[in-house]
Parts: C-alpha cells; sequence; structure tokens
C-alpha cells in the first residue's frame, strides 16, 4: 500500500508513499463496488437480526416436531464449505428462474449471517430468567410491552454483537457472492478481478487493506461487548 514500486512486491521497499491512497479514492470502478458491498451488507444484516432473532425466540420458547432439525438446518449453512453454499443457492436461483441481481447476493449472504445472529440471540435468551417474563405478565403488560421493556434490553448486547458479526461476514465474503451475484462486483470480487493485472497492485494492497479493517473492527467490537457482558453476568452472580 505504501511501496513506490507499482508492478512488483520488494523488501526491503524501494520507498514510501501514500500517493495510491489518492488513486484509489478516484477510481468510479472502486466506489461502485464499496457501495454495493455496503448496501448488500446492511440489509443482510438487518434480514438476519430480524429472522435470526425470530427463529431464536421459537426454537426457545416452544417446542414442537422437528425441533432440533430446523436449529441444525439454520446452523448448516456456516458449517457447509462456502462453495456448497454457493452451488446450491446458485442451483436454486436458477431452478427458481430468478435473475442474478443485487437481491439474490443478499439473500445468499443473509443465508449465512443469521447463524450469528441466531446463535448469539438463543445463547441470551438462555441466560434470561424467566421470572422477569411471568412478571410482566402478572403486572399487565401485554405481549408488546413485555418485548419492548423486558425481552428486548436483555437481548440488546447480542443483537449488537450479531449483527456488526453479520455485517463484517457479509462485506468481506467472496465465494458465495461469485456464485449469486451474476454480472456484479462487491469490493472482495472487485480485489480478486484485480490480481490480474499488475499494475493495479498498490491499489489493491490498499483496498485490501481497508477491507481487513472494516472486517477488523466489527469483530473486535462484538467480542469486546460479548466479554464485557459475561463479566456483567458473572458479576451479578
Amino acid at each position: 500500500s505504501f511501496t513506490t514500486d507499482e508492478a512488483t512486491y520488494t523488501f526491503p521497499l524501494p520507498g514510501l508513499t501514500t500517493k495510491w491512497f489518492g488513486v484509489a479514492l478516484q477510481r468510479a470502478d472502486l466506489w461502485s463496488a464499496l457501495t454495493l458491498s455496503v448496501r448488500v451488507a446492511v440489509v443482510a444484516t438487518l434480514a438476519a437480526l430480524i429472522l435470526g432473532t425470530l427463529a431464536a425466540a421459537a426454537v426457545y420458547r416452544s417446542n414442537f416436531f422437528g425441533k432440533e432439525a430446523v436449529s441444525f438446518l439454520l446452523i448448516l449453512p456456516i458449517a457447509l464449505p462456502g462453495i456448497v453454499t454457493g452451488i446450491a443457492l446458485r442451483s436454486a436461483i436458477g431452478t427458481l428462474d430468478i435473475p442474478f441481481s443485487y437481491w439474490t447476493i443478499v439473500i445468499g449472504h443473509a443465508t449465512f449471517c443469521v447463524v450469528v445472529v441466531y446463535n448469539n440471540v438463543l445463547a441470551r435468551f438462555r441466560r434470561m430468567q424467566g421470572s422477569q417474563i411471568e412478571a410482566s405478565m402478572d403486572l399487565g403488560a401485554n405481549s408488546f410491552q413485555t418485548f419492548r421493556y423486558v425481552i428486548l434490553p436483555n437481548l440488546g448486547t447480542a443483537l449488537l454483537a450479531g449483527g456488526m458479526l453479520a455485517f463484517a461476514l457479509s462485506f468481506d465474503e467472496v465465494i458465495v457472492t461469485t456464485f449469486t451475484s451474476g454480472q456484479q462486483s462487491t469490493l472482495p470480487i472487485w480485489i480478486f478481478s484485480q490480481l490480474t493485472r499488475p499494475r493495479d497492485r498498490p491499489v489493491t494492497n490498499v483496498v485490501a487493506t481497508f477491507v481487513i479493517l472494516i472486517t477488523f473492527l466489527p469483530i473486535f467490537l462484538a467480542q469486546r461487548i460479548s466479554a464485557q457482558n459475561s463479566d456483567t453476568e458473572g458479576g451479578s452472580k
């Protein structure tokens, strides 16, 4: 990212410069890929928060036939190799005759983003005291009020941590995106396509550095939030 050499990787660096950051900022195709990545990650994260929370609530609160199978299927996408998930999604999209678009990328990312939200929320449900919900009902609160004032505050940090992890997973996803994007390029796909262009390596390195930072920060913050919440719960006991 900081080398003055345009085409080769040498060490020690022949010189230091920050000009490649300026060059990267002037690339219209880079901005287009970045915008698409952010849009996909935000929508996939929102979908994962809603679906993951609802699924966790259903699995925790209800006993129904096939409960373990449903839980297994929810976790399966993140356990499978990305190429298997990608091929399965592409096959399903082709079978349903859905044109490849922004929304097919979102659907592909949401399938594995749901898992991290589901796991975080389900773990928090299991640590919640059922007496809090019962007390809320006994005091005359309706279902919405119980959710708003009792359940949601308890799930807050789990949702925040799960959302940040989901965003990080979506933002740097390559394999599933390759099978669901059609002709569109997210930022990781853009980086991958630039590897065959030696003269663009410094710019590619700048973008790769940016992607690493963007994905590292949410993961770090999610870990800190989870650790802090665990310490708080341990102290309260």
